[in-house]
């Protein structure tokens, strides 16, 4: 198949830990051409989804991993998949990404699909699971999530739409800080705060659990630093093995028909204690490490989803 990765700066990602690569590694091996471009020189012109690229070769070789061919135009709709993998912020220009992929989506297969990746945002989709989440807030109006806080009393403050644990504050019974942290966060953006309450659960780690196609296949723990309260591995969250648990199945039970549903082929849940916290379709993350730590090629499973998937379209 003729494959198209739309991601960031390929040049600088870390090849033992990039979730981008190690898939482009396996379509390699699988046979397939890989053609690789930046969200920046995706275009709609004149009916047609374009984008100047390159032709590239991977390999797992520190300062050696990529080889570029002669940058060309293409259009995407004579592709036969398209990954829409660059990482938040999930902001407008990301969304006008998958306006434009939706354009030639499913005739060129885009996965994560573009129109529900758009619309199921990581810490928004979950709020269609309540009984599976922690006690949650989304508003911008300070009265509410002071009532939040009263309620809860220790609570984590974060961006609706962030990543990698950028912004992430924790407000525990004594804090004083809320009002500051609402003026920086509402002088730096109008979008509304995400608000839940704290889980003291998180210190024995935040679990990424990894789903294809709507079944989960393996999990690593992400554990906090000492002193730290985030556990995302951009953070210096420490990743180690670990297994599903019953509560992680019965979580995946009752959100996997539904990314299977919306066409979401790659998905990173995360889970603290028995609570579903996001669930991450733009650009999840762990493949590498799940593959360490217990020899599950998550890269080969996603590909034989999508094989199959096209393999039905034909």
């Amino acid at each position: 198949m003729k494959v198209a990765l739309q991601m960031d700066p390929i040049g600088s990602v870390n090849i033992d830990a990039d979730s981008t690569f190690r898939i482009g590694l396996e379509a390699q091996a699988r046979g397939h051409s890989l053609f690789y471009y930046t969200p920046d020189r995706l275009a709609f012109s004149e009916g047609r989804v374009i984008a100047r690229g390159w032709p590239i070769e991977l390999r797992k070789v520190k300062g050696d991993h990529v080889t570029f061919g002669p940058e060309t135009e293409v259009d995407l709709g004579e592709f036969d998949v398209v990954w829409l993998r660059q990482d938040p912020p999930f902001d407008m220009g990301y969304i006008t990404t998958t306006h434009i992929l939706e354009m030639i989506h499913p005739r060129t297969l885009v996965v994560n699909d573009p129109f529900w990746v758009r619309n199921s945002p990581e810490k928004l989709l979950v709020l269609r699971f309540a009984d599976l989440t922690p006690p949650t807030t989304i508003a911008r109006d300070l009265a509410t999530i002071r009532a939040f806080k009263q309620k809860h009393g220790d609570i984590i403050l974060k961006p609706l739409y962030g990543n990698g644990g950028a912004g992430v504050f924790r407000l525990d019974e004594n804090d004083r800080n809320l009002s500051s942290l609402y003026e920086l966060f509402t002088s730096m953006s109008r979008e509304p705060m995400i608000v839940q309450k704290f889980l003291p659960a998180v210190s024995k780690g935040d679990k990424r659990v990894i789903l294809v196609d709507g079944e989960p296949v393996g999990a690593i723990n992400r554990v906090p630093q000492a002193g730290e309260t985030r556990s995302n591995m951009h953070v210096g969250g420490r990743p180690e093995p670990v297994g599903l648990t019953d509560r992680d199945r019965e979580i995946c039970a009752r959100i996997g028909p539904v990314l299977r549903d919306k066409g979401q082929v790659f998905v990173g849940i995360d889970v603290i204690g028995d609570w579903l916290t996001e669930i991450n379709v733009t650009s999840p993350t762990g493949i590498q490490e799940l593959e360490r730590f217990d020899g599950t090629n998550t890269a080969a499973l996603i590909w034989q989803a999508i094989e199959a998937k096209r393999a039905a379209q034909a």
